[in-house]
């Protein structure tokens, strides 16, 4: 699991714009998801959020998810958004949720994954093209940098467009339009 302790003293923001990720953990609960059955115990997310999360929130600092989603939504992305956002978020993680139409993107959203932490230390993950973690470049360059910067600000200055599970009730709410798939509601999101 690629950055599965990022170490930072203040804030990590994390931008996804893939629309499905190969993580070996989820792979398990990934079918679970995709055959209708309950969640599972979920330890990769559980890790996660007892290494991570919970400890960043008691520290005083703070963690940003932003996830670029093409809808409709990928049956990665709404297992994403029920079975992982859904603890995550309680947990102390803000998640943010921007949906586009297939073939559009958000104006100043780059097209890659990144982890910038403090504002200065700023990390683009690389994947396969089947969603598999292939590596992690360290940027030192500083104009790189501030530009990494500029990409969270637009997306966390308060912009209404995108769907924000502040809450668990915000979680519940998200997961009943999100549904399972070849459910009813699969496609009201």
């Amino acid at each position: 699991m690629p950055l599965t302790r990022p170490h930072f003293r203040y804030t990590a923001y994390r931008l996804e714009a893939l629309q499905r990720y190969d993580v070996s953990y989820e792979k398990e609960e990934f079918a679970l998801f995709l055959a209708g059955q309950a969640r599972g115990g979920f330890p990769g997310i559980a890790d996660w959020i007892e290494g991570n999360v919970r400890p960043a929130k008691k520290a005083g600092k703070r963690m940003h998810r932003v996830h670029v989603v093409e809808e409709p939504l990928s049956d990665y992305v709404r297992f994403e958004c029920a079975w992982s956002y859904e603890h995550t978020v309680p947990a102390g993680e803000d998640v943010r949720i921007i949906p586009v139409g297939r073939g559009e993107w958000p104006e100043g959203i780059p097209r890659r994954d990144y982890w910038l932490f403090d504002s200065c230390r700023f990390v683009t993950m690389h994947y396969e093209r089947d969603g598999a973690f292939a590596a992690a470049e360290i940027i030192d360059d500083p104009e790189e940098i501030v530009q990494a910067n500029h990409w969270r600000g637009v997306r966390c200055s308060g912009d209404t467009s995108a769907w924000v599970p502040s809450s668990a009730a915000g979680c519940v709410a998200a997961r009943s339009r999100i549904a399972r798939p070849g459910s009813a509601a699969a496609g009201l999101f």
